[in-house]
């Protein structure tokens, strides 16, 4: 009974954290000076949105979650590759 307790607020606070972190990757794309910085805040913002979709599953007790993260995971490699393959030469598909 203290154990679920115990995990319940640990999961509570995990969220809380990530949901901070988001919000400071929120705020860097918005005030990045660079595009570079930008590019870095929208591939951690994917990284925290997983992290978030998992604790959700966790505190849900569903493994469907896991698949929707596992999604975003996929779409956030392919555009953050793409994202920097535009800036190095200019074009996406060559």
């Amino acid at each position: 009974m203290l154990s679920s307790i115990v995990l319940q607020g640990a999961m509570m606070i995990t969220t809380a954290l990530v949901v901070l972190a988001l919000l400071m990757n929120v705020w860097r794309m918005i005030i990045g000076p660079t595009v570079t910085d930008r590019i870095l805040a929208l591939d951690t913002l994917y990284i925290n949105s997983i992290a978030l979709i998992i604790m959700l599953g966790l505190y849900n007790g569903s493994a469907l979650y896991f698949e929707g993260a596992l999604l975003i995971a996929m779409l956030g490699f392919v555009s953050t590759a793409a994202l920097c393959k535009y800036m190095l030469r200019g074009d996406i598909i060559e």
